[in-house]
């Protein structure tokens, strides 16, 4: 593997990687905290016409309620669909105390949202032998103290294991060793590969590749021309390999905050007026933990379903990039929010002395009659602060 984290299929000492993730984390946490919920198909979001379930109990999921369904198709999936507002400071403060029983066992520990995380155990601290018996320690654990399951996957790489946890849920784990590794991946659909969303899936079935041997059967060449940076990548895993190493300080690609309105909005002064509170929130988490970025991404949904995204680019010690789409104009001095009120439909989205990043985002196009459903701000390629 090669220093920037390139996935090759050089040989390297066998690894001992687990995937834990929680089972239906946030509904499951309800269900614990109140006993009359137990047994009952639940959903955690919104019940509004515009809300969006953000977890479903595994009695929801029997009637095909999913994570990031409009709540309105989810209530006429499952009639009786029971709707709890979110907690996610109780849910934080749970993955804290999970994040401490994978801190007994190792230090390795890699958080990829508040319930799910890769622990690599080659030399665990408890000395256990196998990884099968540190994940089985650790979902007990996890059990006793929480009252919640977890499933595992372990194996001897992320991607690996990632798939492994998938393969006995809820509350179980499964081992694939270096042995299962090719075969397990041949029959796998593309559409399953951690990494392989539903374009490239599709993107891959056009060009004849179904499954993970259809991919195997190409060569680097065929994946590199097809699919860019990322063809290597699918050209390994397909062959089980993933040399990744479980990152201990994973640093965060993006932050964002979105809000959908409870009525379409086509004014600008009204779409101005709900966009601060998100700069303000993600400019928050910014100071909060000393992250920078250098990309403002603004994104807007239509009443009409279709997207607009307009974005800015710009790094410290170096000239902005140049305008983004739709009048996003970089801007080069602290003063970005004053440069922006005096613009003609300019909302500052990168606030005076605030990180890096100084930008203005120009409305204007709003002038035509579109109503609008969904707003949010996204910072990307951030660093930490000691590291930018």
């Amino acid at each position: 593997m090669s220093e920037s984290g390139t996935v090759t299929g050089e040989a390297s000492p066998v690894r001992k990687i687990i995937h834990i993730d929680m089972d239906a984390f946030y509904a499951s946490v309800e269900q614990r905290d109140n006993p009359e919920l137990r047994g009952k198909p639940v959903a955690v979001g919104g019940s509004s016409e515009r809300g969006v379930v953000a977890a479903a109990s595994y009695e929801a999921r029997k009637f095909g309620v999913r994570s990031a369904m409009p709540s309105v198709t989810a209530k006429r999936q499952c009639p009786d669909l029971i709707f709890v507002g979110p907690r996610f400071e109780v849910y934080k403060a749970i993955s804290r105390q999970i994040r401490d029983i994978f801190a007994e066992h190792t230090p390795i520990i890699e958080p990829l949202s508040l319930d799910e995380a890769y622990l690599d155990v080659t030399e665990n601290l408890q000395g256990i032998p196998l990884a099968r018996d540190v994940a089985l320690r650790i979902r007990e654990k996890i059990k006793a103290e929480t009252g919640l399951n977890a499933s595992a996957g372990i194996s001897y790489n992320k991607f690996l294991a990632k798939l492994a946890s998938d393969h006995r849920k809820p509350n179980g784990q499964f081992v694939i060793s270096p042995d299962m590794g090719p075969a397990f991946v041949e029959t796998l659909p593309v559409g399953k590969f951690h990494g392989i969303g539903p374009a490239t899936s599709a993107k891959m079935n056009a060009l004849g590749l179904f499954t993970g041997l259809d991919i195997r059967n190409q060569t680097l060449e065929f994946m590199n021309a097809n699919f860019g940076k990322s063809g290597a990548y699918y050209y390994w895993i397909s062959r089980g390999v993933d040399e990744r190493p479980v990152r201990a300080n994973r640093i965060r690609k993006s932050i964002g905050a979105e809000t959908t309105f409870s009525t379409d909005l086509d004014e600008y002064g009204a779409l101005a007026a709900e966009l601060k509170p998100l700069v303000d929130k993600v400019w928050r988490h910014c100071e909060t933990t000393g992250n920078r970025g250098r990309t403002v991404t603004l994104k807007i949904k239509f009443a009409a379903r279709d997207h607009h995204a307009q974005q800015v680019r710009h790094s410290a010690g170096r000239r902005p990039g140049r305008p983004g789409a739709a009048g996003l104009r970089p801007a080069r001095s602290r003063d970005a929010a004053a440069q922006a009120r005096q613009a003609p439909g300019g909302i500052a989205v990168c606030p005076p002395g605030r990180g890096r990043c100084g930008a203005a985002a120009d409305f204007r196009y709003l002038n035509q009659p579109r109503k609008a459903r969904r707003e949010g701000e996204t910072l990307s390629r951030g660093a930490a602060q000691d590291q930018a």
